[in-house]
């Protein structure tokens, strides 16, 4: 009897880490991955093409990077369910990945079973937080608080993240097809939103809520 696998794409910056997913994904036999890729333009671009059930993507990647992608992606292609597997543990990521169109968000910390049932689970339509960070929020909603950034919008969050990160204005526009202009707009909310004065006190920010490491 044939068995028909769940297709998967899966994306991330790195080919060793790459490899080392694939190989776990396809010791199940109900799933295949179907291709490779190493950015959110890669993905954006070929994710109507390769038609997968489901794809595994990375958010902190070169370029538009994965936010930016899941966006993009969900826009063209509503019938693809999205997988976020990411090192960021922080509520906002999860908040903002579920608002740009991810159906799942686990990080890359978890036993790899974890990975095999949460990629079953948003192929069945379901949506799948890793038990810790879902048990975050639902403490976070029931207090009526999150973080400051929870209060930033899709578009500010993605900004924020790649200021913090040390990209430039022109570099920033150039990823997200903004003009120069429109992306300093963005970065002086973003700083009337966080009660900040400059770059430098974003980067503490960032750093203090676990959005970049150092």
């Amino acid at each position: 009897m044939t068995i028909n696998k769940l297709r998967i794409i899966l994306v991330d910056d790195h080919a060793v880490v790459r490899t080392g997913y694939r190989l776990l994904l396809e010791n199940d036999p109900k799933i295949e991955v179907i291709a490779e890729l190493e950015s959110g333009e890669e993905a954006n671009q070929q994710a109507r093409e390769l038609n997968p059930d489901v794809i595994v993507m990375d958010l902190s990647m070169p370029g538009m990077g994965g936010l930016e992608a899941i966006r993009r992606i969900k826009a063209k292609n509503p019938e693809i369910y999205i997988l976020v597997f990411t090192m960021h543990d922080n509520v906002s990521f999860v908040e903002h990945a579920l608002e740009a169109g991810a159906a799942g968000y686990i990080t890359k910390n978890n036993a790899p079973n974890v990975l095999i049932e949460a990629v079953h689970k948003i192929a069945k339509g379901e949506i799948y937080i890793e038990p810790g960070l879902k048990n975050e929020m639902n403490v976070q909603h029931k207090l009526g608080k999150g973080s400051a950034l929870s209060n930033l919008s899709h578009r500010e969050f993605q900004i924020f993240c790649l200021f913090a990160e040390g990209l430039n204005a022109n570099d920033i526009a150039s990823d997200l097809s903004l003009s120069v202009k429109t992306v300093a707009n963005y970065q002086t909310q973003i700083k009337e939103k966080l009660a900040v004065s400059s770059t430098t006190e974003l980067v503490k920010l960032a750093i203090s809520n676990g959005i970049i490491q150092i």
